[in-house]
């Protein structure tokens, strides 16, 4: 790794992007006029020494910089911007940052920009990079959209302007623009190398803003009702006649090499014990089907219509909302599935216009579609924190099937869905199927779990989605016990669950820093035994280690008078590696005992299925965390949105030897779909997605301790965001008017009809 740094930019006078001095453009006018701050065009050795490199060969050539991304760590490759004192540019009012981006390769390049300030905050976009010439990107540092909360992921595009929008992925939209200390390109789990050309790093004055660019976007479909792409459905008609279409292709039905559950009909047969299970065979992991033939769980997720549902900016008096008490929370409470009563509906009012005028149409209450409809009770971001939602994927399939009796299209759905499953060759259903489908003999499935109530929480000082549960807490083992007593009754000992998941992606805890893999512990320790449970065991767990609490003084450098003092709860700051040691001891501890107490209550209701995990998020896992699984589960389970999975960093896959499935993964392209986010991991079509999507799998497929991978998501999200959280990806095989996209189907079939040969196929039968 290099560090050289510049110590001036220059000022070159031609805004660039089309950005122009009439009202509503501040930009850099404030003190710049109409210039351009240049802050790097490398036409001179004082740019280069901008660049420091990681996992990357740079060079300056015809004025532009190469950068030759590696890919020998499939993980981090990039480059980072940067200069010994950090950039001011607090005297701007409204402006953003460009760059020239070319791609001489051979394959695109998912490329995240980084900006941060002095304080270490910072913020991640991310744009695809297709093959050929460079083409400008741009991303607002402050401004107009920078501030507008409109409950979607990343909104469209709110300039007119010649280049490509850096898609917003996470971070603080607020940075100290007074203290920049650095702009990073980079990309994560390379499959090959790729390079890229860089050149023309500025800033710019934010064009005008367009003030219908948040309006009028939804037509009646729940399409982009402002851009035309292909299978954009413009009538009923249109919609019968490819629903006809299809339906007439369905009807080849699926592969012939498969046995009843689904399994390698044409492979070895083992023993057969009724229900699925996991075996070592011919040194790698399979799953085995009922029958006892191998198994490989290639899967979609999430088909359900609980994240159709998109928020309309409308909400209802919250006396008329009926209350829960904690004991009697369902998971439909948690996904926010149970609707308003009728009565509120007449009171409803206007919560968040910005929401509201993003639609062209939706229908009133005793309109045919009016029935799709709902409540949301807790939105996790956006403007309004509950309100009404609406689903257009509902809506449109009660427009391709029509509505003989109530709901009666959704059984319609259900059959389409099985066949395309087998026509499409899936072996499973993934994650967060229906439990309509739980009912079905035609495809396994994977049942799931929530475990929610009033019972004590922990912290690990990034709690995404929520607060981790404190399982040293009664009421935990309670709502556990509650939890896998329902999901046993809606599987009913069903042959066809291959397994079951219970919560998905807590915070655990994140590599790369003392504060960040042992926040549980840290945060924890500063409470009182008599608030937490689980500091409770952490200060027994302390005494029975050192004893006397002068031992802990010394190992800790602490001057405590007495175990009091522990009980009572202390700041822990310095984090030497004698702490850290006793901090993964405790850290393993919580986490078994919560892996412990769900163990125990799957056996206790579902002792002939599997036990499939918590669906790590693979940001969010550390060593103690992974190990304390691994003496619990019958299956790890991980989610891994990356190009191809960073098996390498996977340390635990030989230290466990465990069977484990990829829970979660997708790519997403908008340039042919009219949504406004990719998604994860980004594709410049749907061509390329489907060529991603195919050496993902093939990946997984190769690793002998992978038994399956689970597609993240049946639907794309809603144009406006779902309800709960605003993602609003191209994430789907079907689009928002239940219509396949021909490329994912096709690389589906293509993976699927020679699934169990590649991975199984020098296995004698």
């Amino acid at each position: 790794m290099r560090y050289i740094w510049l110590t001036a930019s220059a000022l070159i006078p031609a805004l660039m992007l089309g950005a122009c001095s009439e009202s509503g453009t501040s930009g850099l006018e404030s003190s710049a006029k109409t210039e351009t701050v240049m802050l790097a065009d490398f036409s001179s050795a004082d740019d280069f020494d901008l660049v420091t490199a990681s996992n990357a060969d740079v060079k300056m050539d015809n004025g532009e910089l190469i950068i030759d991304l590696k890919s020998s760590n499939h993980y981090y490759a990039g480059v980072t911007i940067g200069q010994e004192t950090p950039w001011d540019w607090s005297q701007y009012d409204s402006f953003g940052i460009a760059m020239d981006i070319g791609n001489p390769g051979t394959e695109s390049v998912q490329l995240n920009m980084d900006v941060k300030d002095a304080s270490g905050a910072g913020f991640t976009r991310s744009a695809v990079i297709p093959l050929g010439q460079a083409n400008t990107y741009y991303a607002e540092l402050k401004g107009t959209d920078i501030d507008v909360d409109s409950g979607i992921r990343d909104n469209p595009v709110a300039w007119d302007f010649d280049g490509t929008k850096f898609t917003w992925m996470w971070g603080t939209e607020q940075l100290d623009t007074s203290a920049i200390t650095e702009v990073s390109l980079s990309i994560i789990s390379l499959r090959s190398d790729r390079t890229i050309t860089l050149d023309n790093i500025r800033l710019v004055a934010n064009p005008k803003t367009n003030p219908e660019y948040l309006t009028g976007l939804v037509d009646k479909y729940g399409q982009n009702a402002k851009a035309d792409f292909p299978g954009k459905m413009k009538s009923d008609v249109q919609l019968a006649e490819v629903t006809a279409v299809e339906q007439q292709a369905l009807k080849a039905g699926g592969l012939k090499d498969r046995s009843k559950f689904g399994g390698w009909l044409n492979g070895p047969k083992l023993e057969a014990t009724g229900y699925f299970r996991s075996e070592k065979v011919g040194g790698r992991w399979a799953m085995v089907d009922p029958e006892g033939y191998l198994f490989f769980s290639n899967a979609l997720a999430n088909i359900r219509l609980s994240n159709t549902t998109t928020v309309t900016g409308r909400d209802y008096p919250k006396e008329m909302l009926t209350q829960r008490s904690p004991d009697d929370l369902t998971p439909e409470d948690s996904l926010g599935l149970n609707p308003a009563p009728p009565e509120a509906r007449s009171k409803r009012f206007l919560a968040a216009d910005i929401r509201l005028n993003m639609f062209n149409w939706l229908p009133e209450d005793d309109d045919p579609l009016g029935n799709h409809y709902g409540y949301r009770r807790s939105v996790h971001t956006g403007p309004i924190e509950h309100g009404e939602t609406y689903s257009f994927y509902s809506a449109n399939l009660e427009r391709k099937y029509g509505e003989s009796s109530p709901n009666s299209f959704l059984n319609d759905w259900r059959e389409a869905t099985l066949d395309r499953m087998a026509n499409w060759g899936f072996t499973s259903f993934g994650n967060w199927v229906d439990p309509m489908f739980y009912d079905n003999t035609q495809v396994p499935y994977f049942a799931n779990g929530w475990i929610i109530g009033d019972y004590k929480t922990v912290s690990s000082g990034d709690d995404f989605w929520s607060p981790l549960p404190d399982p040293f807490d009664s009421k935990f083992a309670y709502r556990a016990d509650k939890t896998a007593e329902a999901v046993a009754a809606e599987v009913n000992g069903s042959p066809w669950c291959i397994g079951v998941f219970i919560d998905n992606e807590k915070s655990w805890g994140r590599m790369g820093t003392p504060e960040s893999q042992y926040g549980i512990v840290i945060n924890t320790m500063a409470r009182a035994d008599s608030d937490s449970p689980t500091k409770a065991v952490f200060t027994n767990l302390l005494k029975e280690k050192y004893g006397r609490v002068e031992k802990l003084n010394v190992a800790w450098g602490k001057t405590l008078a007495s175990w009091t003092d522990i009980e009572r709860g202390i700041e822990l700051t310095d984090h030497t590696s004698v702490k850290q040691a006793d901090y993964a001891i405790l850290l393993e501890a919580y986490a078994s005992e919560y892996f412990r107490v769900v163990s125990d209550a799957v056996e206790k209701y579902m002792p002939n299925h599997q036990y499939m995990g918590v669906r790590f998020a693979s940001w969010g896992m550390t060593p103690e965390v992974v190990q304390a699984a691994g003496k619990y589960v019958d299956v790890m389970s991980v989610n891994e949105y990356r190009e191809v999975p960073q098996f390498d960093r996977w340390d635990f896959l030989e230290k466990l030897d465990k069977p484990t499935v990829i829970g979660e993964f997708h790519m997403g392209a908008t340039s042919d779909t009219g949504l406004f986010h990719a998604g994860l991991v980004k594709a410049t079509d749907q061509a390329d997605r489907a060529r991603m999507y195919k050496n993902y799998i093939n990946t997984v497929v190769d690793n002998p301790y992978f038994v399956g991978a689970h597609w993240f998501q049946y639907i794309d999200s809603p144009l406006t965001g779902r309800a709960y959280d605003g993602e609003n990806y191209n994430v789907g095989f079907v689009r928002v008017t239940d219509t396949p996209y021909p490329e994912m189907v096709e690389a589906a079939k293509e993976l699927n009809a020679n699934l169990y040969e590649r991975r199984f196929g020098d296995l004698e039968k």
